[in-house]
């Protein structure tokens, strides 16, 4: 956009002025040289006027010797420069027609190269149709040079106009040139607001513009996907939500029918879809706090090699019915900056998630190192790993890579959104990724206590 404004500035100035010298080089001269040649430096120009329209009327000179005489001796005609001067028409064959002196009679022959001090006068085409020459006197007159000022002055005002016309085609062209990027861009907004996300708009180029259409697609894509994926979320939200208050529907009607008895059994079936909805309840209002960053941490100081070997103990007795082997791996590290209640819950998500596709006799391993200034805890397991097309989607919202598995083994699907937000608040990051070894592997990065 600069280069541009820069360019189309420098343009509108540069033009005009280069237009002004070249017509008014070209327009001076034609009019200094028009000057000279028809008698203004010794005061002719307005004789050398008179006898060229007296020529354009008759089409001869037969006769214009009582024109010459008339102006010559009438000072009163503004010819008062003539007073004195001797005065000879000479037509275009170079031949006399009329000496005031009368020292030369009509048809005399002029050498060619004595004219050149003569006035030439010329025809409306430019073509030569006699001489005026003149011969001591006064030499010229008061009007003579203001009337070349006056030729001057409309050369001037003309170039003016000219540049004035071009400037202003020029501002036109260049105003389109900047413009009509900007109002494909107003467009493409205006469709935006009226709710069509799919609006894009085509970059050309790599300057200012370009990077702001850029930006654009950018955020229009963003805008897209985010409604696509609130779209996606209101119904998963309403699906999880659905299916628990069914079944306790189910179950509450078949007691009060008599199909079951209302007994503890009974009860305990709606008590744990009741317990499933308080959990996804609770997970919502989470991810609502951490989005509006109002999620209030604790944080402290924080052993994570002791809290995470508090959390790996409780997940122990789940692996035994699989043979599932957990182990430790931690150095020496020092504290970190968190909430120990919120690492605990980012722990319990992140070995749910690995008891889940872990297979028969399967391994988990945990490991924490410190590097620099963080600290970074792993969750390796040996299940399949994951798949490529799962891994950029993987810590999206209600997100299953099997939508087939039951909700009971596949949970809510907001268990590793949440992790990964309270990382987030806490100053660390967390990701996913494939093993070379085989199996998934999930990195956590806390920063170290200051």
């Amino acid at each position: 956009m600069r280069v541009r404004l820069i360019l189309a500035f420098g343009l509108v100035a540069l033009i005009p002025i280069l237009a002004i010298t070249v017509f008014a080089r070209l327009g001076v001269a034609r009019q200094v040289e028009t000057y000279m040649t028809s008698g203004g430096m010794v005061g002719l120009d307005g004789l050398v006027t008179s006898l060229r329209d007296y020529y354009a009327a008759n089409q001869t000179w037969e006769g214009a010797d009582s024109l010459l005489q008339s102006m010559h001796g009438n000072p009163g005609r503004g010819m008062g420069g003539m007073m004195g001067q001797r005065l000879r028409l000479i037509d275009a064959d170079r031949k006399v027609v009329y000496d005031t002196a009368g020292v030369q009679t009509a048809g005399t022959l002029i050498d060619g190269r004595e004219l050149a001090d003569a006035a030439q006068i010329r025809n409306a085409r430019g073509r030569i149709i006699g001489y005026l020459w003149a011969e001591g006197g006064l030499g010229g007159n008061s009007g003579s040079g203001q009337r070349l000022v006056e030729r001057l002055n409309n050369i001037s005002l003309l170039s003016g106009a000219v540049a004035l016309a071009i400037a202003m085609i020029l501002a036109l062209l260049l105003g389109s040139w900047i413009a009509n990027p900007l109002q494909k861009l107003e467009k493409a907004a205006n469709q935006m607001a009226r709710g069509d996300l799919s609006q894009r708009v085509a970059v050309k180029g790599d300057d200012e513009l370009a990077a702001l259409g850029q930006s654009f697609n950018q955020m229009a894509q963003s805008l897209q996907e985010s409604e696509a994926r609130r779209q996606a979320m209101t119904a998963d939200i309403a699906h999880e939500l659905r299916t628990p208050l069914a079944v306790q529907r189910a179950q509450m009607e078949a007691m009060q029918d008599g199909i079951y008895p209302l007994d503890a059994a009974g009860l305990q079936v709606a008590l744990d879809q009741n317990s499933l909805l308080s959990r996804l309840v609770e997970d919502l209002r989470i991810l609502a706090l951490a989005d509006a960053k109002e999620l209030r941490l604790e944080q402290t100081a924080v052993d994570l090699r002791q809290l995470a070997a508090n959390v790996l103990s409780r997940f122990e007795p789940a692996g035994l019915d699989r043979s599932i082997r957990f182990s430790l791996e931690a150095a020496e590290i020092p504290a970190i900056r968190g909430d120990p209640l919120r690492i605990e819950q980012i722990l319990t998500n992140l070995l749910a998630n690995a008891v889940r596709y872990s297979p028969q006799g399967g391994v988990i391993r945990m490991a924490i190192l410190h590097q620099g200034a963080n600290v970074t805890l792993s969750v390796h397991d040996s299940g399949p790993g994951i798949p490529e097309s799962v891994l950029p989607h993987l810590f999206e919202r209600f997100y299953r890579a099997d939508r087939s598995r039951s909700r009971d083994v596949g949970g809510s699907g907001l268990g590793l959104a949440i992790a990964r937000q309270l990382a987030v608040l806490m100053g660390g990051s967390l990701s996913a990724a494939n093993h070379p070894l085989g199996g998934a592997v999930f990195t956590l990065v806390l920063p170290v206590n200051a």
